[in-house]
């Protein structure tokens, strides 16, 4: 689920215009309590863009426990208008970018309310207490904005995001069902476990054999050219201050197992697979732009998300057994809490009742809900495809779609009929 941060302090400050002008938005927004830093963000489509800080509780059933600030983005369209919470999963800076558009607002022409995730970039409660990032606690910081804007904002309500921006919407759905009048949920998974399962045999079936079988070629020949290629791989590393948990010779090894549900993931095309018969130099190349070793990294900027999925959200496996006679360890089972969880943190057992919570949920109840997925994403594997009887949930799926699925990749036919649900949504 590699989301890259985007964008540089210094860029940020070019998008932003420090003084805050005198609107009607600005005002109300300010005179709202437990919100500050008001600044006005640059926006391509000329409609009025600002950012600002929340404060939030560090524990939703404890307020002696702290708060801290969380950024949150306003695109406004106007006072009438039907209102997109984001529910990102990640850090919001991309957000920030004048040329930003996210697609469901676009389609509702609606205004767009943007919350990056707590403990993530701007949003990071210091000191950093971990035991404050669970799911309750952060869809409890979209309801609690979800309130504060009520009174700006009274027409109607939706949430969306995208991968665990998408889980997050879920979640947000599952503990609030009444916050919002829609929820769009983007390529989300549903994991039941730390290392699911089926992420790996359904990589086994994606796309067709004649695919299956280049990525699985390109790995082996990897593995097998480890010689030439993981000094090769260290140097890089070294070269960015790469530091990790296990040797470099075990991130080699997980970076070209992770090579697999990169690809579907990405949707990425078999033609610019090296052959056997290319060089070490354009293997070593590809395998890096692929699969960046910094995702492994000590100096990860996903720690936040790591520590969420060793405790709620789950994640995904890797299946060795192609691949033991050229590996550097036995197997690869249990290696987030051995490569990727900071040491203080390895206690952390995984929970399932947030699965079983949300999977009840689903099972039960029948609201606007609506699920986009690809076909070929890994992802896909954990998704909420299997509602059956619905009828006000839905799901999509892009053939041979991949984390890219979004409405518009969708087929003309299928669009057609999702901007008919929105539509109704929006009466």
């Amino acid at each position: 689920m590699r989301i890259l941060y985007r964008g540089m302090l210094s860029v940020l400050m070019l998008w932003a215009t420090m003084a805050v002008g005198a609107t009607e938005l600005s005002d109300r927004l300010g005179g709202l309590p437990q919100v500050g830093r008001l600044t006005v963000l640059q926006s391509v489509d000329k409609l009025e863009k600002l950012v600002f800080h929340v404060r939030q509780q560090l524990d939703w059933e404890d307020a002696g426990a702290g708060t801290f600030e969380q950024r949150v983005i306003v695109k406004h369209r106007g006072f009438d208008r039907p209102t997109v919470l984001v529910t990102e999963g990640y850090g919001a800076a991309y957000a920030m970018n004048p040329s930003y558009q996210e697609e469901l607002s676009t389609l509702l022409d609606a205004n767009l309310v943007f919350v990056e995730h707590r403990y993530f970039l701007d949003s990071t409660p210091f000191p950093c207490d971990w035991q404050y990032l669970t799911v309750k606690n952060s869809v409890g910081d979209y309801h609690h904005i979800r309130n504060l804007l009520r009174s700006i904002y009274p027409g109607k309500w939706f949430a969306t995001g995208i991968s665990k921006g998408g889980q997050t919407a879920l979640f947000y759905r599952t503990f609030y069902p009444d916050d919002v009048d829609g929820t769009v949920s983007y390529v989300a998974p549903l994991n039941r476990s730390l290392e699911d399962g089926r992420h790996e045999p359904f990589i086994e079936g994606a796309g067709v054999p004649t695919q299956r079988a280049r990525i699985r070629d390109f790995q082996l020949e990897t593995l097998k050219r480890r010689e030439a290629l993981q000094p090769m791989f260290a140097d890089y590393c070294r070269s960015k201050g790469y530091t990790f948990r296990v040797p470099v010779s075990e991130i080699f090894d997980l970076a070209v197992l992770e090579y697999s549900f990169a690809f579907w993931q990405w949707g990425d095309k078999v033609e610019q697979i090296p052959s056997a018969e290319d060089s070490d130099s354009i293997y070593y190349r590809h395998l890096i732009a692929k699969c960046e070793p910094s995702y492994f990294a000590q100096q990860t900027p996903y720690t936040p998300f790591n520590v969420q999925a060793m405790r709620e959200l789950g994640y995904y496996g890797y299946d060795t057994k192609p691949f033991e006679a050229y590996l550097s360890v036995p197997h690869a089972e249990g290696y987030m809490r051995r490569v990727m969880i900071p040491d203080s943190l390895s206690y952390i057992e995984f929970d399932a009742s947030l699965y079983e919570r949300v999977n009840s949920f689903l099972a039960n109840e029948d609201c606007p809900m609506m699920f986009i997925y690809g076909e070929y994403d890994p992802w896909t594997a954990t998704g909420v495809t299997w509602l059956e009887g619905k009828r006000r949930m839905h799901v999509f799926v892009e053939p041979e779609g991949s984390h890219k699925a979004r409405i518009a990749t969708m087929p003309e036919e299928v669009q057609k009929e999702i901007k008919e649900i929105l539509r109704v949504w929006c009466e």
